[in-house]
């Protein structure tokens, strides 16, 4: 277990930095924006090398590295390639119903706690 938690944290320690690069480069090439390109581009790329490394880890035998690669790296990258993830299974086992309400309420209930958090600590705090 400890030894698994350690790849976790590693591999999120440097998704994390990842992203942050990611999104500085993007802002220097793009300049400022209000449509959030880095953001949207390292959620699609990140979950595009979900999908890779799912099938590469599958096909090589390298499952066992994917508390590294997945939850780690790519979670620290983008939290949206997991999400992807379960969505697409979802779809592959068929279950249309269950794989819409999970998009729809991931995404609205997540915005929904964000202005909860934004409402409730502006009250606290101003």
């Amino acid at each position: 277990m400890m030894k698994t938690l350690i790849m976790v944290a590693f591999g999120g320690a440097i998704g994390a930095s990842l992203r942050f690069l990611w999104g500085v480069g993007a802002l220097r090439i793009t300049g400022p924006t209000e449509f959030p390109v880095a953001i949207m581009a390292a959620n699609v790329l990140g979950s595009f090398l979900m999908g890779a490394f799912v099938v590469l880890a599958a096909q090589r035998g390298l499952t066992h590295l994917s508390p590294l690669v997945m939850t780690g790296l790519l979670g620290g990258f983008t939290t949206f390639s997991a999400f992807s993830l379960e969505t697409v299974t979802l779809l592959e086992r068929g279950h249309f119903g269950m794989a819409g309400a999970y998009v729809a309420l991931s995404v609205g209930l997540s915005i929904a706690g964000l202005f909860l958090g934004l409402w409730v600590m502006r009250g606290i705090l101003l």
